[in-house]
């Protein structure tokens, strides 16, 4: 009976060794092999808002994303909707409309940033912003969750929001 007990512990021990040896090969494989989270998915990247060159008659603001190592590349497209400008965590109640080209898809993941316009008018009253929150788009439609992007910038009556496009 000793003997029976000893050879079930063995093999008990030997089956959970092999378990989590494959446990940690899987996940070494997930982030390497293909199936790591999408960087499209608003948790999995970070998104800051720069003051671009100004064109005539308009301020121009560069939103640019980022994804850190491990993420998988996604498609994204057109302009981002539900844009919202807050201030200190108020919503400005400004809301933009989009424009250019919405078909055309980029790349987007770790080594592979992208970025969108908000161009506001020049011409009337600014309202100061500090963050934008806004929802992704794929070529087949909306990517679920709000994404946030943070920096000073103003915004009016009148602004729009320009495609996703590649580079930072």
């Amino acid at each position: 009976m000793r003997i029976d007990q000893r050879i079930t512990v063995v093999l008990a021990a030997a089956v959970l060794a092999a378990g989590a040896g494959a446990g940690a090969v899987q996940a070494s494989q997930a982030t390497a092999g293909g199936s790591a989270p999408s960087a499209c998915r608003p948790a999995n990247h970070a998104a800051t808002i720069t003051q671009a060159d100004s064109t005539a008659g308009h301020s121009h603001y560069r939103v640019t994303l980022t994804a850190p190592r491990g993420y998988e590349p996604c498609e994204l497209a057109g302009s981002p909707t539900g844009a919202r400008f807050l201030n200190h965590g108020a919503d400005s109640g400004v809301t933009p409309r989009s424009y250019g080209g919405q078909e055309t898809a980029v790349t987007f993941g770790p080594g592979h940033p992208v970025h969108f316009d908000i161009q506001v008018p020049s011409g009337g009253r600014g309202l100061p912003a500090d963050e934008v929150a806004f929802t992704l788009q794929a070529p087949g439609g909306e990517i679920p969750g709000t994404s946030f992007a943070e920096g000073a910038f103003r915004v009016a009556d009148g602004t729009l929001v320009g495609p996703v496009q590649q580079g930072a």
